[in-house]
């Protein structure tokens, strides 16, 4: 092809990145403006929510002892470095605003690299006047942008509580992004599947969240080597608000240079649609026989690797409960937040219900992600060998259907689970609490079926829904939203477990929402044309 005949080092590598960039933004000119809205407003709302829970200088610096002494809240959060206003939504959202921007950045960059190659997009495109390396750049231009925009959001909506503070934060969750963009680009080289590109790279930042939890309980400064492994541990030792180290972004900075030095090299030494670890081929027939048993195949790795981070969020999170209790104490405010987001009695049981609440709505993402595996089956053309036989198209969603309903079921009670083993009390209670969310998980998977069977190139707009759902549910309480705003969510209806009194009828309702949106989807699958 033209684009592979330019000499190495040649300025012709890089040939139509600029026409690339372009079309990236365009094909993401929602996922990214949401995405960074949705980062930006946890970010800039958390200083009024703070003022208000603690509105006087004695109160953030008993804050900040107490944070001293609770080790299983650092591992949540990270340690607290100052008690300004700005120091503090540092601490309390600087780590899930980087994890947050990693997840944006990786998802950009597989998209636009081995998603386009796996496509069959990418041979066209290479076929033209394209340079061999202009789609990895484009693609990392494009991280680049979007995680820019929100540096540049962060920093100037902080400047007025000092804008040294918020331009080192900014400039941190921006780098934590980037670090992530560019090792989504080697991933992308070495791997032959974007599903396993993404998912790669975010088993990566997992470890990354659980090396910096591991060290922030052993320490309160930040200074345990697990943490300085970990590039969201680099993020919290910028220290913004706090005698900021500025020696750290460029720690941040070097790692991106040297990953996307390396992704260039790797990029340059195989050829359009490879990969340096190819998939290994397996039989078609036996345990593959049915449509169902190759979609175990398929999505057992990411339902196994869901069900453990879900089971060990349960124990750290259950550890972490009776500390909450301590932390907020008498404070009125912190309280009304706990119980607005969870239930409505103890302390310690609106922790908890808090906390399931919330992995519930990451159990959202999950489902979401196995129902949009039918679109990507259908999109990549592997779906219709498979049709091609003696194979329904309801047996063939089914298959799916089946794994990404009934995972969900299993990384909620596995979750159950984890709380109860790091609470170390009765069981039942906490297994209910966290059973009870399904419905409303089920709902978002319906919407993700229903835009696949009746709208299959809006299909991904269920993601944009799992993010409004997300954003509601996290950030609606601490800014006191109106109750109508938080109904809008499928989980604002759902009881408050453990601690309210159960109702079954909102739970009942949400059911059978599910299944009719599902029973529409599979409708209109039945009946469009397949896609591709």
């Amino acid at each position: 092809m033209t684009a592979f005949a330019v000499r190495p080092g040649s300025s012709r590598q890089l040939a139509g990145t600029g026409i690339l960039l372009r079309f990236a933004l365009r094909r993401d000119r929602l996922m990214i403006p949401v995405w960074v809205a949705v980062n930006a407003l946890m970010v800039l709302s958390m200083p009024g929510t703070l003022e208000g829970l603690y509105g006087t200088a004695a109160e953030r610096a008993d804050l900040v002892r107490q944070m001293e002494t609770n080790s299983s809240l650092r591992a949540m959060v990270g340690p607290v470095f100052g008690d300004s206003l700005g120091a503090l939504t540092a601490w309390r959202v600087g780590i899930y605003a980087g994890a947050l921007a990693a997840v944006m950045s990786l998802l950009v960059v597989v998209r636009h690299t081995r998603d386009e190659e796996e496509s069959g997009r990418q041979e066209l495109v290479a076929s033209g006047m394209v340079g061999r390396r202009a789609s990895l750049t484009a693609a990392l231009l494009a991280a680049a942008v979007a995680n820019a925009v929100l540096a540049l959001l962060v920093a100037a909506g902080l400047a007025g509580r000092g804008t040294t503070g918020a331009l080192a934060l900014g400039l941190g969750i921006a780098g934590v992004g980037m670090v992530f963009a560019t090792m989504a680009a080697i991933v992308a080289q070495l791997t032959e599947s974007a599903r396993l590109a993404r998912g790669l790279t975010a088993a990566v930042l997992g470890t990354a969240f659980v090396l910096r939890a591991a060290g922030d309980s052993a320490t309160d400064d930040g200074s345990s080597i697990l943490t300085w492994l970990s590039p969201l541990g680099w993020l919290e030792n910028v220290r913004p608000y706090a005698s900021e180290r500025w020696w750290v972004l460029a720690l941040l900075a070097g790692a991106v240079a040297l990953q996307g030095a390396v992704a260039y090299a790797l990029a340059g030494r195989r050829d359009l649609g490879m990969s340096f670890l190819p998939t290994r081929p397996g039989p078609a027939s036996g345990r593959l026989g049915s449509a169902g048993a190759l979609a175990w195949r398929l999505q057992r790795g990411g339902v196994l690797g869901w069900s453990v981070g879900f089971f060990l969020a349960g124990v750290v999170y259950g550890g972490m409960a009776e500390g909450a209790a301590d932390l907020v104490g008498d404070n009125a405010g912190a309280r009304r937040i706990f119980e607005r987001m969870g239930g409505q009695s103890g302390l310690t049981d609106a922790f908890l219900a808090s906390m399931v609440g919330m992995l519930g709505l990451i159990a959202a993402l999950y489902i979401v992600a196995s129902v949009l595996r039918l679109h990507g089956e259908e999109t990549s053309g592997r779906a219709e060998p498979v049709l091609a036989n003696a194979v329904g198209r309801l047996r063939w969603a089914a298959g799916h259907l089946v794994i990404a309903f009934g995972g969900a079921a299993l990384i909620m009670l596995l979750a159950g689970l984890g709380f109860a083993v790091g609470y170390g009390k009765e069981a039942g209670p906490i297994l209910g609490a966290c059973l009870v969310q399904l419905p409303a998980v089920w709902v978002i998977g319906g919407v993700a079926v229903l835009l696949h069977g009746v709208l299959p190139r809006a299909a991904l707009a269920a993601w944009g829904v799992a993010g409004a759902v997300l954003l509601i549910g996290w950030v609606g309480p601490a800014l006191d939203a109106p109750q109508a705003v938080l109904d809008v969510s499928p989980f604002g209806h759902l009881p408050k477990l453990p601690g309210g009194s159960m109702a079954w009828g909102p739970v009942l309702v949400l059911t059978g929402v599910a299944v009719l949106l599902v029973a529409g989807g599979l409708a209109g699958l039945r009946r469009r044309d397949m896609t591709t």
